[in-house]
């Protein structure tokens, strides 16, 4: 993949206001690439390195997609959607979760995500769709269903081998460590994060449309009601596709033009990062002022006496 040029502008702020008076101030920094890799935009440092976390799981499920495990077991766009999700924990949800499993004749107790506080079963988990793809994969090509979190097992070594494919790296240079669901994710650079959706965006795979088309189809599954990546697929209509990860990390891509957008914000604040989105998908021309308007009121003003800010621009390269 090609790199982009090495580049340092400015970052942006994200300000917490408590009636009109700075109380708190978060760092951003944001990269746009295209579907080559190429840094088109940046604020801060586009080769700045942090874990994907969350944002990793539609490029997990190319191991549903590509190995003909949707097919074997009759998987619909609904289960597809879930293994990308990282959801609420709702009846609806833990139910399309059960759904793998049991298409794929998996009993519930092979998942190995936790079980949440305050719940009852790990298929309450935020990703519990993704394990349960996982484990599907591993039903699919005779794999052993014990393991199937450790960096060795088939099922993570052929997620790797995607992820490598994509960024066109060798996958022994990756870095990995265990996310809070025990599943490996990487370290990667911003540019990196943002031309993975690029890809995902650009139409040229297959495998990737079908995630594509069943998480901007069921947003609700992807998050849930209020949440920031569900909300602003329904108000784009289809023409965003959104991922957040934990730790300040999301990104968004802009479909059909092979354009994604990575953010990070560097005290992994959760406010913040929506409040940047919103603000930079604004600037980009990819939502309109009004559901820009829309999502700021249910994401920026955050209380009767404080609202979120953001200062700076994502420069032009």
């Amino acid at each position: 993949m090609t790199r982009g040029k090495r580049t340092q502008t400015a970052q942006i702020e994200v300000r917490l206001l408590r009636e009109g008076i700075i109380e708190s101030t978060h760092h951003v920094q944001a990269a746009v690439c295209d579907e080559r890799g190429r840094v088109l935009s940046a604020a801060g440092s586009p080769e700045t390195a942090t874990f994907i976390r969350s944002s990793l799981k539609p490029f997990q499920a190319l191991a549903v997609t590509s190995t003909g495990t949707m097919e074997r077991f009759n998987l619909t766009d609904k289960d597809l959607a879930i293994i990308c999700s990282s959801h609420q924990g709702t009846i609806e949800q833990a139910r399309q979760a059960f759904n793998i499993l049991w298409r794929a004749n998996i009993d519930p107790i092979a998942l190995k995500c936790p079980i949440p506080i305050g719940k009852q079963s790990p298929l309450q988990h935020n990703c519990s769709g993704k394990h349960a793809g996982m484990l599907a994969v591993c039903q699919q090509r005779s794999w052993a269903l014990g393991g199937y979190l450790d960096r060795d097992h088939p099922i993570q070594k052929l997620i790797l081998s995607r992820l490598a494919d994509l960024l066109q790296m060798p996958a022994a240079e990756f870095i990995a460590v265990h996310d809070d669901c025990g599943a490996p994710t990487y370290l990667v650079q911003m540019s990196q994060m943002a031309a993975l959706y690029a890809q995902l965006s650009s139409g040229d795979s297959l495998d990737m449309e079908r995630i594509v088309r069943a998480m901007v189809h069921h947003p609700s599954l992807i998050a849930g009601q209020g949440e920031f990546d569900t909300e602003l697929m329904v108000a784009s209509e289809g023409e965003l596709l959104s991922k957040a990860g934990a730790e300040g990390v999301q990104c968004v891509a802009r479909l059909g033009e092979g354009l994604g957008l990575a953010i990070k914000v560097m005290d992994g604040s959760k406010r913040a990062k929506y409040a940047v989105a919103i603000h930079l998908l604004k600037q980009l021309g990819w939502i309109s002022p009004t559901v820009a308007e829309s999502l700021s009121d249910q994401f920026m003003n955050i209380g009767d006496y404080k609202r979120l800010d953001v200062v700076g621009e994502i420069a032009m390269l």
